[in-house]
């Protein structure tokens, strides 16, 4: 089965194809560009296969939560790819994809995911790992202030229990968080990348969960934006 992922959702863009048992990627950390980086990196990958896009089985993108441009951007090529190639698609959170690759360069099967969601929050996810391979959400993605973590995860962690920590979230909030996670400093994981995503879409498309192109849809988590009024404006 041939498959092309793609993310946009955090200041990483990256793009992943597997064909014919073989995976390629691109990966560039690249604030604000991913929409002048997508396209060009898709067709790189899909010429070193010499493959068409057409000929792929399916597409899957980060869907967020993250950036809310580049979760947009991401979507949004997505969908265009998908309708040009009449290719079914599959969206993966961009938390779970951070935990999938702790799971394949540590073997860590409790992963607490944070991405700095800005505005005092975090985004945040609990994953474990099933029996297919695959980091499951064990509590649904969510946006909090950093000081609620410890209550969102409560339900699923023993008091003082210490889990693998991914994500840009740690170190900006680092004072409210540092004693949930037990890798101590920086995360060595702190951006997805779209070779998880092609585990997990591969996994969601054997499940008959792919959607048509125009049914992906993005995942903010955060619904509602607050902005101040400039002065004078």
């Amino acid at each position: 089965m041939n498959f092309l992922a793609i993310d946009a959702s955090t200041e990483a863009c990256s793009v992943a194809l597997t064909f014919n048992n073989q995976t390629i990627s691109e990966f560039e950390l690249a604030p604000q560009s991913h929409s002048l980086l997508l396209l060009p990196m898709i067709d790189r990958l899909l010429k070193k296969a010499d493959i068409k896009l057409a000929q792929l089985d399916g597409l899957i993108f980060g869907q967020g939560p993250g950036s809310f441009t580049g979760v947009r951007i991401g979507v949004g090529v997505a969908q265009g790819l998908a309708f040009a190639a009449d290719l079914k698609v599959v969206g993966v959170s961009t938390l779970q994809a951070m935990a999938q690759k702790a799971y394949r360069l540590h073997q860590q099967v409790e992963v607490i995911a944070t991405i700095d969601a800005r505005m005092s929050e975090v985004y945040a996810g609990y994953y474990q790992l099933n029996a297919q391979g695959i980091m499951e959400a064990a509590l649904n993605d969510t946006v909090l202030p950093p000081a609620k973590l410890a209550e969102y995860l409560s339900g699923c962690l023993t008091e003082n229990q210490q889990v693998y920590g991914v994500g840009t979230g740690w170190d900006a909030y680092k004072t409210q968080l540092e004693a949930l996670k037990i890798n101590a400093g920086t995360p060595e994981i702190i951006f997805p990348h779209a070779e998880e995503l092609l585990d997990i879409g591969q996994y969601y498309f054997s499940k008959g969960m792919a959607v048509s192109a125009e049914n992906a849809q993005p995942v903010y988590v955060r619904d509602t934006v607050s902005w101040k009024k400039l002065p004078g404006r």
